[in-house]
């Protein structure tokens, strides 16, 4: 089945960091398109095609966007470029390879919702990406896309940066914000939403760099064509389509990890085996974490599942960040474990309880296991830390600690235990 592109676009023979080879390829077509749907007809557009957002929570951006309130007041847009989830690495592309498609995007979006303020929130680790993009900015302030009266449109904008200071935690839409605003990085409670009660106490609209990425494709192919390229909806269930191709970054136990485009409704194996190439050294597939390191995993049986938002929450996972990681059957699912709980031991903002509590016990106790001073009973300890942990924290980060940690108890008990078993008799042996 042949690869689907209307994003990426590395394939090309052109420096998509050029203003003029953007420009060549079509690009800024969509802001004449725009002008004729006009700001509603925009905001409709991106509403027909059901554009979920990409960054992991696959909220609706049209319906975000009709929550701002028209009541005067300054509005702004966020994007967030942030990605700091383990295992995702797609918005990268956008901002070091073709940074004209997010800014396009941000030009589109900002003239539909009157907005005159964007600011792109990148994870600070990204230099090339925030090099890159900020001479993107100042060749399209040279070339009349930005500044004032746009284009002889009347319509005024400026995008500015901002580098994070390497804090996960400001993925959340809400953290971010705080950080914005020169505050710690710790999620607010909601309500109030960021739509009435934003970035400087200000309507605000946050959205993921694929998300604002697409904008100028749906427009340039119409809605129609975009849906065309995804999961389609039925009507009769009252079921709106998936639209468009989703990023998806493979690694792990691959053999071709990299970024890939694939249409929504593709199947993991097509993903993992065709476009991956298959699993390292041609072992057993064992398990994929489908979405980033925060979700579900997904087991053999499901690797004909069509791969979108709704699909993979009705096999109680989550598409996420699209970010999967392939395990293969020599995997030490300890190891895994470890990793991935201390990851957000550290990255606990540590506002709540439960996760600044919580996650610290879930590491001591994995590395228990995994250093062979654990016994199985603790099996049962650590998945109701992990229940205690998820739903009882202002942000998702609680859930994002405790869900995959909840999915190996689940799915590999047995291999748990017997490796547990295994490790204390190791290391008693060591000691005698």
């Amino acid at each position: 089945m042949p690869e689907t592109r209307v994003l990426l676009r590395d394939h090309l023979d052109a420096d998509l960091t050029r203003l003029a080879d953007y420009v060549a390829l079509g690009g800024f077509k969509a802001w004449k398109v725009a002008h004729e749907l006009g700001k509603d007809g925009v905001v409709d557009e991106v509403k027909a095609v059901n554009l979920r957002g990409r960054g992991g929570a696959g909220f609706p951006a049209g319906v975000k966007w009709s929550f701002l309130p028209k009541d005067g007041r300054t509005r702004y847009l966020v994007i967030n470029a942030d990605e700091g989830e383990p295992g995702t690495f797609k918005d990268r592309y956008f901002l070091e390879v073709d940074p004209f498609r997010l800014l396009e995007g941000c030009l589109l979006t900002s003239w539909a919702l009157g907005i005159n303020a964007c600011y792109i929130y990148i994870r600070g680790e990204f230099h090339d990406g925030i090099a890159t993009t900020e001479d993107a900015i100042a060749q399209m302030h040279k070339a009349g896309w930005l500044g004032k009266d746009i284009q002889g449109s009347g319509f005024d904008l400026e995008i500015y940066t901002h580098p994070g200071a390497g804090a996960y935690i400001c993925g959340e839409e809400t953290a971010l914000i705080e950080s914005l605003e020169g505050k710690p990085g710790q999620p607010r409670l909601k309500p109030p939403f960021p739509a009435n009660v934003g970035l400087f106490g200000m309507p605000t609209v946050v959205n993921n760099v694929e998300t604002i990425a697409c904008v100028p494709v749906i427009l340039e192919m119409g809605k129609d064509a975009f849906n065309a390229l995804g999961t389609p909806g039925n009507a009769e269930k009252g079921v709106k389509p998936q639209g468009g191709t989703k990023l998806v970054g493979i690694s792990g136990h691959v053999k071709k990890p990299g970024v890939y485009e694939v249409k929504l409704g593709e199947t993991l194996r097509h993903i993992i085996f065709d476009l991956g190439g298959g699993v390292l050294d041609d072992r057993e597939f064992l398990a994929c974490i489908p979405g980033g390191s925060s979700t579900p995993l997904l087991m053999p049986e499901y690797l004909d599942l069509p791969f979108d938002f709704d699909s993979l929450r009705e096999a109680g996972t989550m598409l996420g960040t699209a970010g999967i990681i392939v395990m293969h059957d020599g995997t030490d699912l300890l190891e895994v474990m470890s990793r991935l709980s201390h990851f957000y031991k550290h990255e606990s903002c540590g506002q709540c309880t439960p996760c600044r509590q919580g996650t610290g016990w879930l590491f001591q106790i994995i590395e228990k296991m995994r250093t062979g001073e654990g016994t199985v009973d603790q099996i049962d300890v650590l998945y109701n830390a992990a229940q205690q942990i998820e739903g009882n924290t202002i942000c998702a980060l609680g859930d994002a600690a405790a869900w995959p940690i909840k999915s190996f108890i689940e799915r590999f008990r047995p291999q748990l235990e017997a490796t547990i078993v295994a490790r204390a008799a190791t290391r008693a042996a060591a000691g005698a």
